[in-house]
């Protein structure tokens, strides 16, 4: 069985924060790090009170989101969820979506 390697391009991920994530500052702050990250995607509410993340760049950069924002949020962030996104729009900057 061959191993795959993992991506060397970048990838584009979603990921769902759970827990008490509206209302404190959470997509401000995300957008904040991801611009510390070579990342383009949002950050936006979701009507059941989760947080969405779209993200495209390097694996290794999404990842060092993801540890940073439950790090920040780890009294908030219950439960993350990550998968493949599609990538079904170009994006040039990381921002709030409403």
């Amino acid at each position: 069985m061959l191993d795959t390697p993992p991506p060397t391009g970048p990838i584009c991920e979603r990921i769902v924060f759970r827990g008490r994530v509206q209302g404190v500052g959470f997509r401000q702050h995300t957008r904040s790090l991801a611009q510390g990250f070579p990342l383009v995607g949002y950050v936006r509410n979701l009507g059941d009170g989760s947080v969405e993340v779209v993200a495209k760049g390097p694996a290794s950069a999404i990842h060092g989101l993801v540890l940073r924002v439950q790090s920040d949020f780890r009294d908030n962030v219950t439960g993350v969820e990550r998968e493949p996104g599609q990538l079904l729009e170009e994006f040039t900057t990381f921002d709030i979506r409403f």
